[in-house]
């Protein structure tokens, strides 16, 4: 029988062993995503240590005693049987709950989408803005706006530096001391909260709103009608429902580079004349002069009276009606012109299209996919206008 001995020894540890570990052996914490409770501190001499560094030490001084790496005995408290050596049951050792896996699978969400968490508040703008006024920003829309007086200034507001203004900023403290205009010296965040975000590059001037001028009270018709019997260049630019500041700006910057000798836009679903307009001419906007209508069709039907040829534009490869389609680079201006643009996703209106004598349109340079078969009309009027300006006669 003595064969069975080593069995019913290693059955005896194995029972002991179990119990030790169900009743005596520490909690150890899980780490999960959840911020849980630390461990308590126990007094060690004069010192408080956490009870899992108080654990480790005796247990790296028995190692050391028995000679034997990696190994870690047990400590059975016979004073506390059947709860932790802290006195507690494991229940109460933590005072917040694991974490369930959505409540995991929500702090994760939460992590990656860092919009969904609540953003402090912003202060409110200290500077009182007076109803009805426009914030011109940017260096030529303010510049230019100042040097044509077609606007009332109320205030110029700088950027203050404390290593002292740069000329540009300079001079327009000189321009405002000139003219009268109240100067006012604020942070680059309170510039920023005037022009709501655009890049105003240190300046920023308040004025009276720009509007167009109505086309009957422009004191003009009766030069153009003889400018128009006797063949001269003359180009003038229509604009119908252009409704995007950026594309408006864009077209006012390109027809005033390439010399358009006029602009009227209708009234109804079109983009004012705004300070974004302003940044997106380059200040274009603040030299030429823009005329509204409210009857597209009859002033376009008036021109054409005076002998004026009315130009469409349309898409590569888009049947009008039977209105003929002449590419840009094949026209031949030969008498006073008027382009008509129409609206960014849609284009010309059908009473419009039918004043159009003729429809211009851009061939592209290779097979296109349905859906970009067209350009946008600030880069389409740019190309057009250039087609139709670089004819015009030089005076020898």
């Amino acid at each position: 029988m003595d064969f069975l001995l080593p069995y019913k020894l290693g059955l005896q540890n194995g029972t002991r062993l179990f119990s030790a570990v169900c009743y005596n052996r520490p909690f150890r914490r899980v780490q999960s995503f959840s911020t849980w409770e630390k461990p308590p501190l126990r007094e060690v001499g004069n010192q408080e240590i956490a009870c899992s560094e108080v654990s480790q030490q005796s247990e790296t001084a028995e190692c050391k005693t028995t000679g034997r790496l990696g190994c870690k005995p047990l400590r059975i408290s016979k004073n506390q049987k059947g709860h932790s050596p802290l006195g507690k049951p494991w229940w109460k050792l933590r005072k917040k709950a694991a974490p369930t896996r959505e409540e995991e699978f929500r702090s994760l969400r939460n992590d990656d989408f860092p919009e969904l968490k609540v953003k402090p508040q912003q202060k409110p703008l200290a500077i009182e803005r007076p109803k009805g006024m426009d914030i011109l920003f940017g260096i030529a829309p303010c510049s230019l706006a100042l040097a044509r007086s077609k606007r009332d200034f109320s205030r110029l507001f700088l950027k203050s530096s404390r290593s002292g203004q740069s000329p540009v900023l300079e001079e327009f403290a000189q321009l405002a001391k000139s003219r009268r205009i109240p100067l006012q010296l604020v942070h680059r965040k309170t510039l920023d909260a005037l022009c709501k975000g655009g890049v105003h590059q240190g300046v920023c001037l308040e004025a009276t709103p720009l509007h167009p001028i109505g086309w009957w009270e422009s004191p003009s018709h009766e030069g153009e009608k003889a400018a128009a019997q006797d063949g001269s260049q003359l180009i003038w630019l229509a604009l119908e429902g252009i409704q995007d500041p950026m594309n408006l700006g864009a077209v006012l910057r390109s027809a005033h580079f390439l010399g358009v000798d006029g602009i009227v836009m209708s009234q109804r679903n079109s983009c004012p004349l705004t300070p974004v307009v302003s940044k997106a001419s380059s200040g274009a906007m603040e030299v030429l002069d823009v005329f509204s209508t409210d009857d597209l069709q009859s002033f376009l039907k008036e021109k054409a009276r005076q002998g004026w040829e009315v130009l469409g534009t349309v898409g590569h490869m888009k049947p009008q009606d039977d209105i003929p389609v002449v590419r840009c680079s094949d026209f031949h201006w030969t008498r006073p012109t008027i382009l008509l643009l129409g609206n960014e996703g849609y284009g010309l209106s059908p009473e419009t299209r039918g004043v159009c004598q003729k429809m211009l349109t851009i061939s592209p340079g290779r097979e296109l996919p349905a859906g970009i078969e067209s350009l946008n009309v600030s880069v389409a009027a740019g190309i057009i206008l250039h087609a139709i300006c670089s004819q015009k006669i030089k005076a020898t």
